[in-house]
């Protein structure tokens, strides 16, 4: 077997696996929380991951660390289903009972907090992955102690606000909803739970009706809540874990059909290829960087459509296929060249 015979076995061995792998893979797209009334984890993220000013905010961040606050729109259970309150125990319920976000299920009277009295309120969720669903918002009980771990119990049995698929204006979902009297300290629960997928999301957004901080240690000196900015997120978002579709996600790697386009033969080629590889070597680079794209883009578009997200392997796995039939082709044809030559 010659050398040139050899490195396409290569290329070929060592694209399938990315194949196979592309076709199981899922996009993790962040998408949301709620900014008003401001929830915990966005109030944190807007003072900033590495150095927040309040206390409730330092501590979330010694408790669980900084990763939390960049990926603040992730609050999230994969498999809800509508059964939120068989999946998340009590005490859970800010984290949806997700280490990472551990930090925001600290009992604490001292969480930055946003003013709110009775009557109607129009509610604002930033919405970085869009996509069909419903919200549910619920409200603490009268006698709700902000110093003792949250439960179900603490929670109105019945959501005072419940809207399916509303208006999305400048990236937020905006909506309307009739606050019950209260006084005092209390906590708004939401749940936003997808029609097209069990996923759904989870935010606690600590409010205070009346004058004053509210009741329980520290209560008098927290701060008030603010929502991140369009540039904080923007900011930010290469440093979260999850994918960003409104902030740069677009464009990157190489479609698969764009390997057929790869340097001649000869030492002119190998001069124009990175590190004068061979050109099994540079295409095997180039399918590995189309597959990744079309991973990206596959995410991005689902975001922004609202669709299942499982259906983004098959897209991806599409992508793959692709890759590696324009690899097969292109070392079938480089081989005929060479015996042509010879």
């Amino acid at each position: 077997m010659t050398a040139r015979r050899k490195a396409a076995g290569i290329a070929l061995t060592g694209i399938a696996p990315l194949a196979l792998t592309a076709l199981t893979a899922t996009p993790a797209v962040a998408h949301g929380s709620m900014t008003d009334p401001v929830s915990r984890i966005s109030a944190c993220f807007a003072e900033g991951p590495e150095h927040p000013k309040s206390a409730a905010c330092k501590a979330m961040v010694a408790a669980g660390g900084t990763q939390a606050l960049y990926d603040w729109n992730g609050v999230r259970d994969g498999n809800a289903g509508g059964r939120s309150k068989e999946r998340i125990p009590d005490g859970k319920l800010c984290s949806a009972n997700s280490p990472e976000y551990k930090g925001l299920d600290l009992a604490r009277a001292d969480w930055p907090s946003t003013r709110l009295k009775a009557g109607d309120h129009t509610f604002r969720y930033k919405a970085t992955a869009p996509h069909r669903g419903s919200f549910e918002l619920y409200l603490t009980k009268d006698g709700y102690d902000p110093a003792e771990p949250l439960k179900w119990s603490d929670l109105e049995a019945k959501p005072f606000v419940k809207v399916t698929d509303p208006k999305l204006t400048g990236g937020d979902y905006v909506f309307g909803g009739k606050v019950p009297a209260r006084s005092g300290r209390h906590l708004i629960y939401s749940v936003w739970q997808r029609s097209d997928s069990p996923e759904a999301f989870y935010t606690c957004s600590d409010v205070v009706f009346g004058k004053g901080g509210g009741t329980g240690k520290g209560a008098a000196s927290a701060p008030s809540a603010a929502a991140p900015s369009d540039q904080r997120i923007a900011a930010d978002a290469d440093k979260s874990s999850m994918d960003h579709p409104h902030h740069g996600a677009h464009g990157g790697g190489t479609a698969a059909g764009d390997d057929a386009k790869a340097p001649g033969d000869g030492a002119a080629g190998n001069a124009a290829r990175p590190n004068g590889g061979t050109a099994e070597e540079v295409d095997t680079k180039k399918a590995g960087a189309g597959q990744a794209g079309a991973r990206q883009a596959a995410g991005s578009h689902l975001a922004e459509t609202g669709g299942d997200s499982s259906t983004a392997p098959i897209a991806v796995g599409g992508a793959a296929v692709l890759a590696l039939g324009a690899s097969v082709l292109f070392a079938s044809t480089r081989r005929k060249a060479a015996r042509q030559r010879g």
